[in-house]
């Protein structure tokens, strides 16, 4: 696959690490449709790069079947799925307040994992429509996990089981797939300079990137972009999880 053909649909396109995949697919000549819930800034980064924006709900099984319709009649297919949309919540098993609130557990799982999966099977069977490249491919798929999935700290077993649940699903849904010629890959980013961090003081952000070995600073999200655009275009990878972390290993 080449990106500047490329017909991409990008979850948490809005913001963060999903913004800045959108802008760079866009820059490369893609075709970029962006799934968020914010109605307000979704339009505004889809104007900008001369894309898409269609309101959507990840969790949510008619929301995100009728983005992908929308996707397909926009651009003409759908042959990229980039999944970034996501929540973080720090909460501790027992805490001063009690145990971990079961609703915060299953709003996470709920979003992070079962909301990749239900775009990404909903993509894959739009790209199954696809004809096929020379070497048979008809699509790939990107899910964002997260270092946490390895070594979650303190407060994270929400996030980390998430995050785990994605690492997890990579390689079957990679073999699912093969038949259909669907890749599947997974970016596990570490600490990253997205909204959620960038709101932190100058001293937390700077005690954060002084945890990385090298390079000691935080993640730019166009980074991440540029990790995938090469899984777009590099048709052998398949089936793996990448660290993108700067060699963090979290204590």
């Amino acid at each position: 696959m080449k990106l500047d053909t490329t017909m991409a649909v990008v979850t948490g396109g809005a913001s963060g690490l999903g913004e800045a995949t959108a802008r760079h697919f866009a820059a490369r000549g893609a075709q970029v449709t962006l799934l968020d819930r914010d109605a307000n800034r979704g339009p505004e980064v889809a104007g900008d790069i001369g894309g898409h924006f269609v309101e959507t709900d990840v969790t949510d099984e008619t929301s995100v079947t009728e983005a992908m319709d929308q996707a397909r009649a926009k651009m003409g297919g759908i042959t990229a799925a980039v999944n970034c949309a996501g929540i973080a919540l720090g909460i501790k098993t027992v805490g001063r307040d009690g145990p971990h609130p079961l609703p915060a557990f299953q709003k996470t799982i709920d979003i992070n994992l079962v909301g990749s999966f239900n775009v990404a099977r909903l993509a894959a069977a739009a790209m199954a429509d696809n004809a096929p490249e020379p070497d048979g491919g008809r699509g790939v798929i990107i899910n964002t996990a997260s270092i946490a999935a390895f070594d979650g700290q303190k407060g994270q077993a929400a996030y980390a089981a998430s995050k785990g649940g994605i690492v997890g699903m990579t390689l079957p849904m990679a073999r699912d797939l093969a038949s259909v010629g669907v890749r599947v890959v997974t970016i596990a980013p570490g600490i990253f300079k997205t909204p959620m961090l960038a709101g932190l003081p100058e001293d937390v952000q700077a005690a954060l990137a002084a945890d990385v070995p090298n390079p000691a600073r935080l993640g730019d999200p166009d980074e991440y972009a540029r990790l995938a655009a090469f899984i777009v275009e590099m048709g052998y990878l398949n089936g793996e999880v990448i660290r993108l972390d700067g060699a963090l290993r979290m204590r």
